[in-house]
């Protein structure tokens, strides 16, 4: 059930709980596997998680991956923005590297967030109101990379840092993996849209971890495009050296920043 009457944190802590409940259960069925599988927990979770925004703040706009756009959310401060299964096909393949995304943008700023991961033994939810100090860092940064598409960035990035890659599925699993003390370093650039990142971002910040474009400029939320070209969540004791890394890369020619 939702209370109208929470605040934003609370609405979108429970929303990405229940969502992620209502996905192991749509998995623990049985009767779907793989891309099928994915398509079912999307447009389930995606329907509990729309009507519930509707309802509980009819007057804030609303993006979901898993909708057709309104541009209507253009002329609205507030906005929720979700993924309603970030990794499908890590969903699909029952993994537990995949997350539920509910946030809130404010004026453009990621300002509330949660963070489901339901694969999680137990399951976890990482929310923007209740951040936790940060664990003790490797003394080697840790790169979160996809699982089968690298980015050659944040490979080259990690190899002049004395890093190491670590393989990892959905960037909301990602993103809260460095949250969690499992890296240093989620370097992307190979394309998202804001819904990948909005509640990653909103939670990340909350937790004191350095969150911009690769090119060390602000993510900005509830634009016309929804695509994001690139995205840095790290720790701040890494932010300087990553940044200046991407810089001499684009300036050797081997990257184009957008």
């Amino acid at each position: 059930m939702i209370n109208a009457a929470w605040d934003d944190a609370e609405l979108a802590a429970q929303l990405a709980e229940q969502a992620g409940r209502l996905l192991l259960a749509v998995r623990a069925r049985g009767d779907l596997s793989g891309k099928a599988l994915g398509d079912a927990g999307d447009a389930a979770a995606n329907r509990l998680l729309c009507d519930a925004i509707r309802s509980a703040r009819p007057d804030d706009g609303l993006l979901s991956e898993e909708e057709k756009d309104n541009p209507e959310r253009l002329g609205k401060a507030r906005v929720w923005i979700i993924d309603p299964v970030d990794g499908t096909r890590e969903y699909g393949e029952a993994r537990s590297d995949w997350a539920v995304h509910v946030a809130l943008a404010v004026n453009g700023v990621a300002s509330v967030g949660a963070v489901a991961l339901p694969g999680l033994d137990g399951g976890v939810v990482l929310r923007s109101d209740q951040p936790l100090p940060l664990p003790a860092m490797a003394q080697r940064p840790r790169f979160l990379v996809s699982r089968s598409r690298p980015a050659a960035e944040a490979e080259a990035v990690a190899q002049a840092l004395g890093g190491t890659l670590v393989p990892m599925g959905s960037a909301g699993a990602k993103a809260m993996a460095v949250v969690r003390g499992e890296a240093e370093i989620y370097l992307h650039s190979g394309g998202q849209h804001e819904w990948d990142s909005c509640a990653p971002v909103a939670v990340a910040a909350a937790y004191g971890l350095h969150c911009s474009r690769i090119d060390g400029s602000s993510l900005v939320y509830n634009r016309p495009d929804t695509y994001m070209p690139d995205l840095l969540i790290c720790r701040r004791e890494w932010a300087e050296s990553v940044l200046q890394e991407v810089s001499a890369l684009g300036r050797s020619g081997n990257i184009a920043t957008q």
